[in-house]
């Protein structure tokens, strides 16, 4: 029976917004963690059968297939085939879903996963005319003027009855926790070093909730969501090596993980970030694991009251949430998001001996990707 394995991750370190990665076309991102896993694990590019990218705005630079312009750029054989797949935030996550299908199916043996996200670049929106893209009876449909996760996050704050002052404490967490594994080395064993860039550049230190409460609410007047507990823009990029347990042996790799349950779920389109809440519910009914089973849990912090509402919904233990920090601490390339919490997650449990790990994150139009990897 065919299975499907990650042999290696391996990330970019996150540049923040108009920082050390933004004078680098993405293509470029992509081909340097491409690079960078074949020189880890030996792979010869000429045996993947494909390479499944996520990225968010498919437009200028991240356009005409940013995928196969990265195989072009690593130097790889031009009869690599590659595909770029959109699923919001999610979109690198569902690639390695994707990915895990096509060899536990048989219709490959090899394939790499990943994504990348250049918002330097190509910023958020650009995708869009005029910042909308819904027909005027999906509206309609909704009762709303626009979808907004901004406004999605404040609905999340009031309805499980999070202050300002809880998400604030959460954000300096992430922070501080994002800081701790970073100067504890935690990320050094899945960094591939650019521009001068070897550590996540995002990380702020010494914060306090009466520097983070002079900030000004974005999408409520009196809402709570500001850029403090909200996540970063980002630049960055993924990879992970996804082939059959089968193959890895013939290949002489020790893989580290092993997909245990990948599914995908979707809620209301409105308040748009509870996605996570339902599909972790079904990972954990497909997988007839439960909660206290998953040792460490990568939940994506796009905004503070994401990863606190589906605590308070699972019981998930605190101290396995996010554990290395999230997003609001190092930030979030939408679609380089996904591989690189999964890189940071499988070494994490690699790392600590941990055998189950759960990984999701919200994603537009109210949808969410759960993983469940089993450690080898």
């Amino acid at each position: 029976m065919r299975d499907a394995v990650i042999v290696d991750a391996v990330r970019t370190p996150i540049g923040r917004r108009g920082g050390a990665l933004s004078e680098i076309h993405p293509a470029n991102l992509s081909a340097h963690v491409l690079g960078a896993l074949a020189d880890r694990t030996g792979l010869d590019p000429a045996s993947v059968e494909d390479v499944v990218w996520g990225c968010v705005s498919q437009v200028g630079e991240q356009a005409g297939i940013v995928s196969r312009s990265a195989v072009f750029a690593a130097g790889w054989p031009e009869t690599v085939p590659a595909t770029t797949v959109n699923r919001a935030c999610g979109s690198s996550q569902q690639a390695v879903s994707f990915a895990a299908a096509t060899v536990i199916s048989g219709q490959s043996d090899v394939v790499v996963a990943g994504g990348v996200e250049s918002m330097s670049r190509v910023p958020m929106g650009s995708a869009s005319k005029n910042g909308e893209h819904f027909p005027a009876e999906v509206l309609e449909r909704f009762g709303v003027e626009g979808f907004s996760q901004g406004t999605g996050a404040e609905m999340m704050a009031e309805k499980w009855g999070l202050s300002r002052t809880a998400l604030d404490e959460y954000s300096l967490r992430s922070h501080e926790l994002s800081a701790a594994a970073a100067d504890a080395g935690a990320f050094a064993g899945q960094l591939a070093p650019i521009a001068g860039l070897s550590a996540d550049e995002g990380i702020r230190r010494g914060g306090s909730l009466e520097s983070l409460a002079k900030l000004k609410t974005v999408f409520k007047e009196d809402g709570v969501i500001h850029a403090g507990n909200s996540s970063q823009i980002s630049d960055g990029a993924g990879a992970l090596l996804i082939t059959t347990s089968e193959y890895a042996a013939a290949q002489g790799w020790t893989p580290m993980a092993r997909i245990h349950t990948a599914v995908v779920a979707a809620d209301d389109p409105v308040i748009m970030l509870t996605g996570p809440i339902a599909a972790t519910e079904k990972a954990l009914k497909r997988s007839g694991l439960s909660i206290d089973e998953i040792g460490a849990f990568e939940i994506n912090e796009a905004f503070a009251p994401v990863p606190l509402a589906w605590q308070i919904e699972t019981g998930a233990a605190m101290d396995r949430l996010n554990p290395l920090g999230g997003a609001i601490g190092v930030g979030h390339p939408l679609g380089g998001s996904g591989a690189i919490l999964m890189t940071r997650l499988v070494h994490h449990m690699r790392d600590n001996g941990i055998r189950y790990g759960l990984q999701s994150m919200c994603e537009a139009g109210g949808m969410a990707n759960a993983t469940i990897l089993e450690l080898l």
